[in-house]
């Protein structure tokens, strides 16, 4: 209101300054500037009234989405032969039944013939802004560079490889660029180190471009193309995939797993279809542990439309019965029986399954056994012929994270194949979700069969017999501090994490299940430690023997990102054990903290219920709990605590036990404790023995090595043993 008195004071001002003409020149003159004086006062007035008013009402802004979906689709007659000349007009698409209107629609024809690259245009000679070797260039709009070509990624583990297998993929890669690369291809050069996934060479056809940098890895003039360490020394490079916590880098088969799905996600900036292939002496999984990032990494590269070609860089191999010159011969009866030979052929066996499976689930092919690496590379290059390019706007704008099937088909009754990606995860923004909204994504994501590994979570699952029939099974989850994101409320600094999980056993029933928030607060000591330190986290459940699956679900509560671990377990039926002394699980661990210790200790249990849960705890003893070391990497400078029960329960009477714990470090004993002479026990029905181990490491040497715990019944003349790797470092 008081904007708008001041205009009309304003124009009536301006009607009170009118004069009429008068005839006397000088007078005439004087009037014209008392005009244009007043004309500028009625500028000026005006503008105050309109800086007001955009003061007083900012202008609007008006936001929109869209998201655009992009699917490589091969379409074949029954022959094999790829059918061209369809357009957008004879593709129907939906997503969960839902039609869709294809905007982009291209193909693309490759040449198969080898030959040299074309002089001109090159690829590798656009002026292409500097990445700094931590991604791969998208596409600008509107930019065709990548049509009719086929994009190949030669991408060297490292991390995987001893030097002489490195030296055989890299003569094989020279080779291929030398000789057998198309005028369509393109090749991206990617390495993972241990540390980062690098980009040594963006897609290009310049063959010497790609030589030198090949011939660079070859002498060794790269940094980072070995093992490194991680500690406050260690550059920043920047890379998209790396792990301040040492801890969880040791045990690697997570960590490879997880560059290779970077790398894939890399690629998927690129709308075109890509293979990658991929050069490792091998990849083993340790047991179940590794399904959860396996399952992950597989549907990382579906949805980026990347097909994996593994390649064993060992080629043949032929292995002697009993080792090569390398190392030293097998001990044990293993080597009369052929049981050595056979562990050994298995171990082989398993390093490729994983290749396999690889391959399998993103539509590529292994090679394996084949001393012709470039034979890989030939596959991933004929497999990519001709193919059709179908982008659309989808009409679902939820971001709810969940799958979306897509349906591709043929109008006018066409008979062929078509091969594409059959659905893909949609977007999820946590930001603006609501507590209901959280709860339910948390929920889903247990759900899922797509595990979501943002964050980096280990596990470790052991069993404790209550009686007769129940077990108490502890589980010890470790994230890296590094990972969480730290939240300033009530002048403290907290890390928020919520927890979800189940247990089901082999037939798929739910038998237990957790939920947990936690919310630790923090010192400014501690705060500060969080990067150097894991968070651990500890829950229970009472189970009967048998098979059963676990997965467990974290959740940084300020970013979103969630991490998972899922794995199968077996508790066996002790009461059965008659050949052997039945034993518990053995807890590896190299610190004992007090229970109110936040950083380390997040309990499930309140009240009353967490107190009746550290009673059945066997780790907790005199206010002070044992923590598992999960990832069992223990430092030389601290003490080693080993835990474990022995269970005598058809004994009239406690009968004594001798125990002992021995390092192996390959076939030789690297040391051994004092045997261990236990009488006594815990007044229960199972006649539980506890059995306890605390010595210190500082007088072996870094490295690996493979932990035994040994029991004795002299009186039965009964045995158990238990052995695990464990790595020790400085």
């Amino acid at each position: 209101m008081r904007l708008e008195s001041l205009l009309r004071y304003f124009k009536k001002m301006w009607r009170a300054h009118s004069c009429v003409p008068r005839r006397d020149s000088s007078r005439r003159l004087s009037l014209n500037c008392h005009r244009v004086t007043v004309r500028h006062k009625r500028i000026c007035a005006f503008a105050t009234v309109s800086v007001l008013l955009s003061a007083q009402q900012p202008p609007a802004t008006f936001q929109t989405s869209t998201h655009l979906v992009i699917q490589t689709v091969n379409v074949k007659d029954k022959n094999g032969k790829a059918i061209e000349g369809l357009t957008a007009k004879d593709f129907t698409v939906t997503e969960d039944g839902v039609p869709q209107t294809v905007k982009f629609f291209e193909f693309q024809k490759l040449e198969e013939i080898p030959g040299s690259a074309p002089a001109a245009p090159s690829i590798g000679a656009v002026n292409l802004h500097k990445l700094g070797r931590t991604q791969i260039a998208p596409e600008p709009p509107g930019d065709v560079r990548y049509k009719d070509r086929r994009l190949l990624a030669l991408y060297f583990d490292m991390s995987a490889m001893p030097e002489g297998d490195q030296l055989r993929a890299f003569a094989a890669a020279q080779k291929f660029i030398r000789t057998q690369m198309a005028p369509a291809d393109l090749l991206a050069l990617m390495m993972f180190t241990g540390g980062a996934v690098q980009v040594l060479q963006d897609f290009t056809d310049d063959r010497s471009k790609l030589l030198n940098t090949i011939q660079t890895l070859i002498v060794g003039e790269d940094q980072d193309s070995g093992d490194t360490i991680n500690d406050a020394s260690t550059a920043d490079t920047g890379a998209a995939f790396g792990q301040d916590d040492g801890e969880f880098n040791i045990f690697a088969t997570d960590r490879q797993l997880a560059a290779l799905q970077t790398a894939a996600k890399m690629l998927g900036h690129l709308n075109e279809k890509k293979s990658l292939i991929y050069f490792a002496s091998g990849l083993r999984l340790n047991g179940v542990n590794n399904q959860a990032q396996l399952h992950s990494t597989i549907n990382a590269a579906i949805r980026a439309g990347v097909s994996l070609y593994p390649i064993d860089a060992r080629g043949l191999v032929a292995q002697a019965p009993l080792g090569d010159a390398t190392r030293g011969s097998p001990g044990g009866l293993a080597m009369y029986t052929g049981g050595s030979a056979m562990a050994a052929m298995s171990n082989f066996q398993r390093s490729q399954d994983t290749l396999w499976a690889l391959a399998a689930d993103t539509g590529g092919k292994a090679l394996l056994d084949y001393n012709d690496l470039t034979a890989g590379m030939v596959q991933a290059q004929k497999a990519i012929s001709s193919y059709y390019i179908i982008g659309y706007y989808t009409s679902n704008q939820a971001l709810n994270g969940k799958f979306r099937k897509i349906k591709i088909s043929l109008n006018g009754g066409l008979a062929a194949s078509l091969d594409y990606r059959q659905g893909y995860f949609a977007g999820k923004e946590f930001a603006k979700f609501t507590s209901v909204d959280k709860e339910r994504q948390l929920e889903d994501a247990l759900m899922l069969g797509d595990p979501i590994t943002e964050l980096t979570i280990a596990m470790e699952v052991d069993y404790f017999q209550l009686n007769r029939a129940e077990y108490f099974v502890p589980v010890i989850v470790k994230i890296p501090g590094s990972e969480l994101a730290l939240a300033r409320r009530g002048g403290a600094e907290r890390t928020l994490i919520d927890f979800i999980g189940e247990v089901k056993d082999e037939y798929g029933s739910t038998i237990q299940n957790v939920r947990d928030k936690v919310d630790i607060k923090l010192s400014g000591a501690t705060a500060a430690e969080l990067v150097k330190r894991p968070i651990e986290y500890d829950t229970g459940f009472t189970l009967l023997p048998g098979k059963y699956k676990i997965k467990f679900l974290a959740r940084d509560a300020e970013t979103g990102r969630i991490g998972t671990y899922e794995t199968r377990f077996l508790i066996p039926n002790l009461n059965k054990e008659e050949k052997r002394i039945p034993i518990s699980s053995v807890v590896l661990s190299s610190q004992r903290v007090d229970l109110r210790d936040a950083l380390y200790n997040a309990a499930k249990e309140k009240g009353k219920d967490k107190g009746k849960a550290e009673i059945a705890n066997p780790l907790v003893q005199d206010g002070q709990k044992l923590i598992p070391s999960v990832t069992r990497v223990f430092s030389r400078s601290r003490d080693m605590y080993v835990y474990l029960q022995a269970y005598e329960p058809g004994a009239p009477g406690i009968q004594p036990l001798i125990a002992f714990v021995t390092f192996y470090r390959g076939q030789t004993k690297a040391f051994e404790t004092p045997p261990l002479p236990v009488s006594e026990g815990l007044d229960n029905r199972l006649k539980t023995v506890p059995l306890k181990f605390n010595f210190s490491l500082a007088q072996l040497q870094p490295g690996k090595y493979d932990c035994q715990v040994t029991v004795l019944d002299p009186t039965n003349q009964k045995a158990a043993f238990w052995q695990a790797p464990v790595m020790l470092v400085p």
